[in-house]
């Protein structure tokens, strides 16, 4: 049974008791004692903790004010009336809040792992006698032949070198159409063979494959916090200490106060209660937790729709964002030139497109690829010879004993041949056949599908600014951003220059005291320094460069960039629910402060204040994790570096959590350690010379002194 239900039973139980000794005939002493059965029931484990807390010198945590408090109602009953309700019923809904506290963490953790589980077990390796051999990921050599058969994984990144088939890559895009591949097409690890038997050359190493690294984003995602979480940390230590001494002096202050400057008799039991109450309200855990909650939920949402962003900070600067910066070339468009036009003289769109294709069926350049790709029928009984490529001109040729040029204008002067403008933007390539003009075929990057709906979506979520930033020409440029709806090009940049103008923009917004932030959309290697120069950087996930999503802050998986809107509207939704958590927790319990230090709140209000607005606040917190869920399967198995490891932990309550990490850094030969509460996992990197093992255990050793109910172990 785990730890949450034993805590349900045991909630129930004393709740039973509780009723039950309502109706009980008991006096004195023996009322007591059957009282103090619930209580222990329900709050021995927080007792505890709040005894080795101040043992280790780590008192000010809310298992102390939950201690105190309710022994202290106890006290109080026996020293009054002997109506022990109160105390056990502080202790009661603390646990209940708890409770709920740790069902919440529990399913966004199920959640997340969900999302981790894209993780191939095995490949599968054809050996000499057709028979399959299963191996780990990471023992596949780069050029490798694997085999994936119909329902397996795709365990590392490649090209299909032999078979068709269907691909599910609803784990790494968000994306629930499945996507058809065949021989020369490129797959990525994680994705889900749907159908046929695929042979795959491999192109990279397990550690550098999609799935891998997309894992490493998840995982290290928590590292990075936003000043919202920061403030709550700083917070919460300068808060429970302070509450603490306030309520002290709230219990002997008035009383002594009122003897010395009146000579009335002290109400030492009117002000001590209202101390309890005091502490009760000022415990901190729904904004503990559901702070990092809401947090943890958002980026958990994000990667479900294929979203990866890298860090609670990041999650929240998205969320500011008024300005757009896109790269053109593979962001707004497909960064694949296809024919997009045929414009014919004297042949039909077929037969003109029908020469060219074979007068470039041997070149190896872009536009060739292009003609092909538009012309697949390469293999009919035409004749193709004499075939010349005249560098920076075109390609000349016979097909069926027909001269044939294909190329620029300037081809078409150097061989007297009168030739067409086209209005269209793109490549122009002009056809001739024996001396006379055929016609043209344009050629040009293709705008993403997506892309103005991206660009409406982004101004529909307020960012006031969408600009495009490209290499290309300015008639090329001008024309995209006119179709898309862009605000501003800037075109015939160098990467430098992108910098530069990024730059500028940036000075801009500050000039004018704007506080949103400006975020830059690439893919390309050229792209990874404005990406890190930008307030927000955003990579193209799925084809983009290794360099620009290193460089990155966020991630689309599925080249769409109509999720960057949706990514957006995810963050500004997190940190709404964050500020409402945090105003929302702070602003109830300083009434209730006011009111308790005054008379007017007695017990029952406190356990409002206390436990009524952590579970609103951690209600509010699941509101994050309310995307789409999409099925993901797969299982785990991941190769660590020597010097950075992470280690499963098993730990209660996120204080806990922060005491451990702590702990761990000051221990000798820890060059960094980063426990991420959610996913239960302390990444610890070690410093060079130290042998992990032995640096490992005494971190183990230094987490118990710190918590004895905080098991860690590889």
């Amino acid at each position: 049974m785990d730890k949450r239900k034993r805590n349900l039973m045991r909630i129930i139980l004393a709740a039973v008791l509780l009723a039950a000794l309502a109706y009980a005939p008991l006096e004195g002493g023996w009322r007591f004692a059957a009282y103090l059965v619930p209580y222990l029931v329900v709050g021995y484990d927080v007792l505890l903790k709040a005894v080795k807390g101040v043992k280790n010198r780590k008192t000010f945590d809310e298992s102390l004010l939950m201690a105190i408090a309710t022994i202290g109602a106890m006290a109080l009953a026996v020293y009054e009336d002997g109506d022990y309700t109160e105390g056990i019923a502080v202790m009661l809904f603390y646990q209940v809040g708890e409770w709920f506290q740790s069902y919440a963490v529990g399913r966004s953790r199920r959640d997340i792992s969900k999302l981790m589980d894209i993780r191939p077990d095995y490949a599968n390796i054809e050996q000499a006698n057709g028979k399959l051999e299963q191996v780990t990921p990471e023992d596949v050599a780069v050029g490798s032949v694997i085999v994936v058969q119909p329902g397996e994984k795709i365990p590392l990144d490649g090209i299909v070198t032999e078979g068709k088939s269907s691909l599910d890559t609803i784990a790494l895009t968000g994306e629930s159409l499945p996507r058809e591949i065949g021989p020369g097409d490129e797959v990525l690890s994680g994705c889900i063979n749907t159908n046929g038997l695929l042979r795959i050359r491999t192109t990279k190493e397990f550690e550098e494959s999609t799935a891998s690294k997309i894992l490493e984003l998840v995982e290290d995602a928590s590292s990075n916090k936003s000043r919202s979480e920061a403030f709550i940390t700083r917070f919460a230590r300068v808060y429970t200490p302070f509450v603490v001494y306030a309520a002290i002096a709230l219990a002997f202050v008035p009383p002594l106060g009122q003897w010395l400057l009146s000579g009335a008799e002290p109400q030492w039991g009117v002000w001590f209660y209202r101390a309890l109450t005091f502490l009760v309200i000022s415990c901190p855990c729904a904004l503990v937790i559901s702070i990092p909650l809401s947090f943890f939920a958002g980026l958990g949402g994000a990667s479900r729709q294929g979203v990866l962003i890298k860090g609670s900070n990041y999650l929240e600067a998205l969320a500011s964002v008024d300005t757009v910066v896109f790269d053109k070339t593979g962001t707004l468009t497909k960064g694949v030139f296809e024919v997009t036009a045929i414009h014919p003289e004297k042949l039909d769109e077929r037969q003109l497109l029908h020469l060219a294709a074979h007068v470039e069926r041997f070149s190896t350049h872009p536009i060739a690829a292009s003609l092909k790709a538009a012309y697949r029928e390469e293999a009919d009984d035409c004749v193709v010879e004499n075939m010349e490529e005249l560098a920076g001109l075109g390609v000349r040729a016979k097909v069926n004993g027909s001269s044939i040029s294909v190329g620029n204008s300037r081809m078409m002067e150097a061989e007297g041949i009168e030739w067409r403008d086209c209005k269209h933007s793109g490549t122009i390539l002009h056809v001739a056949m024996d001396g006379e003009y055929a016609g043209h075929i344009v050629i040009s990057d293709v705008v993403k599908e997506t892309s103005q709906q991206a660009v409406e979506a982004l101004h529909r979520n307020g960012v006031a600014k969408v600009f495009m930033l490209t290499g290309d020409v300015s008639r090329v440029a001008s024309e995209v951003a006119a179709k898309l709806g862009i605000d501003c090009v800037y075109s015939e940049l160098l990467p430098a220059d992108k910098v530069s103008k990024v730059e500028e923009l940036l000075a801009e917004k500050k000039q004018v005291g704007s506080q949103g932030k400006l975020a830059f959309v690439g893919d390309g290697i050229n792209d990874a320094p404005v990406i890190s120069r930008a307030d927000v950087g955003i990579a193209m996930g799925a084809m983009g460069s290794d360099a620009a999503i290193e460089a990155a802050d966020v991630v689309l998986m599925d080249d769409n960039p109509l999720q960057l809107a949706k990514a957006q509207r995810i963050a500004r939704k997190t940190m709404r629910i964050v500020r409402q958590n945090i105003w929302g927790s702070i602003g109830v319990k300083a009434i209730v402060l006011i009111l308790g230090a005054v008379g007017f709140a007695n017990m029952w209000a406190a356990i409002f204040a206390d436990v009524g607005v952590m579970v609103l606040a951690v209600l509010n917190a699941m509101r994050a994790m309310m995307m789409p869920e999409k099925k993901l399967d797969g299982a785990s198995g991941r190769k660590e570096t020597e010097m950075k490891k992470s280690y499963k932990i098993d730990v209660d309550c996120p204080n806990c959590a922060s005491l451990m990490e702590d702990a761990a850094n000051k221990t000798t030969g820890v060059k960094s350690a980063t426990v991420n509460f959610m996913m239960l996992k302390m990444k610890v990197e070690f410093e060079e010379g130290y042998d992990a093992a032995s640096v490992m255990e005494q971190v183990r050793q230094n987490c118990k002194q710190v918590e004895e109910d905080c098991e860690i172990y590889l």
